[in-house]
């Protein structure tokens, strides 16, 4: 049997891998080696960041959408938020963002819950 040095068995499933990862991609970045390379590379950095980023956005759009729905029952987030705490409700923000959208009912009972809290703590001090 001969032997298998290094050569272009490796070299061309390497590049096989790239161009596949760069399918879908516009023009030469989709079958050419080292534009695809390139492409490849840069597309990795953005979904790397982007994960990260993924998280941020989605916590301040929870944080608007519970904000709108706290102002329609006359208290803005912050105060909503800390009524939360003090009457220890532990719903995360995408729970409550998805009940301000989707279930005004059971907000508005939370929303209450947290204003009478509010008033509670207020009288006690």
């Amino acid at each position: 049997m001969s032997r298998s040095k290094k050569g272009t068995p490796r070299a061309h499933a390497r590049h096989r891998k790239v161009i596949k990862a760069a399918k879908g991609y516009w023009g030469r970045r989709k079958n050419t080696f080292r534009t695809a390379i390139q492409a490849v590379e840069k597309a990795g950095q953005y979904a790397y960041r982007d994960r990260r980023n993924k998280k941020r956005d989605f916590r301040k759009l929870w944080i608007q959408r519970i904000n709108a729905g706290c102002r329609l029952h006359g208290m803005p987030y912050s105060q909503f938020m800390h009524g939360i705490k003090l009457a220890e409700i532990e719903l995360d923000r995408k729970v409550l963002a998805d009940l301000a959208v989707n279930d005004a009912k059971a907000f508005e009972a939370i929303a209450k819950q947290a204003k009478d809290a509010l008033e509670k703590a207020k009288k006690a001090a």
